[in-house]
């Protein structure tokens, strides 16, 4: 009885053994993350010494990393390369911390990934052409950074994305043309960068967007009436750009800060909502 209740706790050992194994190139990644973001000082560390699967943040299943949630974690640093040689990841969630650097070219690596957070930090440089290879990212979450440059232009091919949240940056130039054809878009958050250039009638094609925010740029031309079709499309903000022209009484009363511009001399410009045609028209004051 009693060799067969040791043979009974050797097999459960040895069960758990290999549910908590990771391949060696995937936790000397892990480990060059933390020795590269000052692991001694994060605020919940890591015993190296112990299994992958206690280590705080650190998501495994079938033996392969798949989730890292170090939000807040006092990680101070940049990501090493080896980092990109964790591929089976599907949640990056580094919100919240002291990373520097730029995103590189080696985002490309991770082609599981569906969401990415790492807002909130120190990162600088511009948005890799290769993160556009990331078919299968639904979330993509920058903001509050230091990126600069412009969008890629194939950021069209991102045809899962949902969030796309840019806000609080440098980025420049125009939105791409391919942006328009992500059907999937529920959220686009890009206010307070350096943009310009036309909001494209193309807009029609945000079916799903549910929440649009544009403001603190230097957007200009007219206002698509096309915005008035998105049926999902219940908060939206454009002001503090460049607009011209004439909106319609909905869209002013969708809009939170009423479509405050300013001209090319910046001032303010006011709209006023002409109640008989629905529409509003630019005064100045």
């Amino acid at each position: 009885m009693k060799s067969l209740i040791t043979l009974f706790l050797a097999l459960v050992f040895s069960l758990n053994i290999f549910a908590d194994t990771v391949s060696d190139k995937e936790k000397d990644a892990l480990i060059k993350l933390y020795h590269a973001t000052n692991g001694a000082q994060w605020k919940i560390k890591w015993n190296l010494s112990s299994s992958v699967s206690s280590w705080y943040g650190v998501q495994a299943k079938d033996g392969k990393v798949v989730g890292l949630h170090l939000s807040n974690n006092n990680l101070k640093g940049q990501l090493p390369a080896e980092f990109f040689d964790l591929v089976n990841l599907i949640t990056i969630d580094l919100h919240d911390n002291y990373l520097k650097g730029q995103i590189p070219v080696a985002i490309h690596n991770l082609k599981e990934l569906e969401a990415l957070d790492v807002s909130s930090n120190e990162l600088s440089g511009t948005l890799p052409a290769s993160i556009c290879e990331l078919k299968k990212l639904k979330n993509l979450a920058l903001f509050i950074n230091k990126i600069s440059g412009e969008l890629p232009l194939e950021i069209g091919k991102l045809q899962k994305l949902e969030i796309l949240s840019l806000f609080n940056n440098e980025i420049e130039g125009q939105l791409p043309g391919s942006l328009y054809k992500i059907q999937t878009l529920k959220v686009l958050l890009l206010n307070n960068n350096k943009m310009t250039g036309n909001l494209s009638r193309e807009v029609i094609n945000f079916a799903a967007l549910e929440n649009l925010s544009l403001f603190d740029n230097s957007f200009d031309g007219e206002i698509p009436g096309e915005l008035e079709k998105l049926h999902n499309l219940s908060e939206m903000n454009l002001s503090y750009n460049k607009f011209k022209g004439t909106v319609s009484k909905n869209l002013v009363l969708l809009d939170s800060l009423n479509m405050i511009m300013f001209d090319e001399n910046e001032n303010p410009v006011l709209l006023e909502i002409n109640t008989e045609k629905e529409t509003t028209i630019v005064t100045q004051n």
